[in-house]
């Protein structure tokens, strides 16, 4: 029996409309709570913003949509469905790796047509191999939904359950470069199904192979893009739980929040004060911690994830290399996961992911022009360049950014540019990210499962949080899963076993 929420729980704040808090949001209408959500942005999303640029529409946070199952359970909660509210794509290829060799390789969720696109590339045994480790992926997912990931923690001998043994079993605590070379010799391919290990926030030669089931979410689970940019679900959600009854406040930042004693008494915003029986909070660890008065005690300083440097760039012209999703690995690999977690420099060959959403919808840019969202990874200011720095680093960033984005055959890139909006760390620490970074706290061992900050909080009885920081942790679809998780703290319902097939998002 897991740990809730005692006393009264009839009205719940939620503090942040992002994905989150709004999953926490709707499975607590569905338990017939009054929900009340307030928000300091003007619209849904949070991390998964939106921006409109003179014509073009612009996702701000994540671009990948996989296993959608997860948000839909949130709208099933209320009686909904993700499916009517919202029209996905299927993406046919999920990604197009680009490699320094100049070898292109379309990565295809289902199994037969990627064991196909590999024995192209790079022949009949590593075919074969990869549909041995296709397989070993489905089987680390079953090992680990269950128990690992859609499941609350209150102490370390919670893991200790027939799936830690099926888990062990797999491999899942060795290394994840390790465990994937096992099934593939060539060495583009381990790229393929590594490189997730960086939005966890360890180098694949650090991660534990159990974090392999991210690989497992991206390429068999399915990739998939919502018309209308990935904002559209969010916005969705918002829907949802207003016609569900919550009341959703916009352009209301919280202040404090108000406390007798151990429990939460209202949530005190720029306009208003709330009375709440219980809150959930969303925000990033540092802003929490600070709203609730108290900071858990940890042996060790929180290591978190590196960072990012974003351009979206609307231009007048497109290139057929690009896909929807565009992995461009440079030729260094190794070398440029301890320049971003170790020696905190920026990528001397950088990795970079090119994101095209208008080859799916070009109704986000104006007529015949085209949006390119650009990332590439960069230390969290921790161990890099501080917020300050950007100012003058950004631009000459930008500049260097352009130029190898011409030579791996976006040819005149910077030319066709007539709008852009560049995203540094200095802009991540202005909206509340620790470190710069909006990957949040790294999954090292000691930052992973019951190790990871809880969602309950000593000293506080009704305050639980979601989103990133806490259980399960990064990426779209563990933050689905960790609203539902605090709305099962507050509401005290058995969490059902999940059964998802198909893909959530990053």
């Amino acid at each position: 029996m897991t740990r809730t929420v005692r006393g009264r729980t009839d009205h719940v704040v939620v503090v942040g409309a992002g994905l989150a808090g709004l999953s926490a949001a709707l499975h607590l209408l569905g338990a017939g709570r009054r929900v009340t959500v307030v928000e300091r942005g003007d619209l849904p999303g949070g991390r998964a913003g939106r921006l409109d640029l003179n014509g073009y529409r612009i996702d701000t946070g994540p671009t990948v949509l996989t296993m959608p199952d997860l948000a839909d359970e949130a709208f099933a909660a209320v009686g909904d469905s993700l499916y009517r509210r919202v029209d996905l794509v299927p993406l046919h290829p999920a990604y197009r790796a680009s490699f320094a060799d100049g070898s292109t390789l379309d990565v295809h969720t289902d199994g037969a047509a990627m064991a196909a696109e590999v024995e192209r590339f790079a022949g009949a045994r590593e075919a074969a191999g990869y549909l041995r480790l296709r397989t070993w992926l489905e089987q680390l997912h079953r090992a680990q939904m269950r128990r690992f990931i859609d499941a609350n923690f209150d102490s370390p001998f919670d893991l200790l359950t027939g799936d830690l043994a099926r888990l062990a079993a797999l491999g899942g605590f060795g290394r994840m470069d390790r465990r994937i070379g096992g099934f593939l010799n060539d060495e583009r391919l381990r790229r393929v199904f590594t490189f997730q290990a960086l939005y966890a926030g360890v180098p694949p030669a650090r991660a534990l192979a159990a974090y392999a089931v991210i690989a497992y979410m991206d390429t068999v689970a399915g990739v998939y893009f919502p018309r209308g940019g990935m904002h559209a679900l969010p916005q969705a959600m918002a829907d949802a739980a207003a016609d569900a009854g919550a009341e959703l406040r916009f352009g209301e930042p919280v202040s404090r929040l108000e406390r007798s004693g151990e429990r939460i008494t209202a949530v005190i915003t720029a306009k208003d004060r709330i009375p709440c029986d219980a809150v959930v909070l969303t925000p990033d660890l540092p802003v929490t911690y600070r709203l609730l008065g108290r900071r858990p005690a940890r042996p060790v300083r929180l290591r978190h994830s590196p960072s990012a440097v974003v351009l979206h760039a609307g231009t007048r012209r497109t290139w057929p290399l690009l896909a929807h999703h565009t992995i461009s690995f440079g030729a260094a690999w190794r070398t440029t996961f301890d320049e971003l977690t170790r020696h905190g420099r920026l990528m001397s060959d950088p990795s970079l992911l090119i994101t095209r959403p208008t080859a799916t919808d070009p109704s986000l840019a104006p007529p015949d022009r085209h949006l390119h969202y650009v990332l590439a990874p960069c230390p969290n200011t921790r161990i890099g360049p501080g917020g300050t720095a950007w100012g003058e680093l950004g631009p000459r960033y930008r500049a260097d950014l352009l130029r190898e984005l011409d030579r791996r055959g976006l040819d005149g890139i910077e030319a066709a540019i007539e709008d852009e909006s560049l995203v540094t760390p200095a802009q991540w620490l202005d909206q509340g990210h620790a470190a710069g970074t909006p990957f949040s706290v790294a999954h090292t061992f000691l930052q992973t499962g019951p190790f990871r900050p809880r969602n309950l909080v000593r000293g506080t009885r009704n305050a639980v949080l979601a989103g990133c920081g806490t259980t399960p942790g990064v990426g779209v679809p563990t933050v689905l899963v960790s609203g539902k998780l605090a709305a099962a703290r507050i509401t005290g319902t058995s969490r059902r076993p999940s059964t998802h097939t198909k893909g959530a998002t990053r």
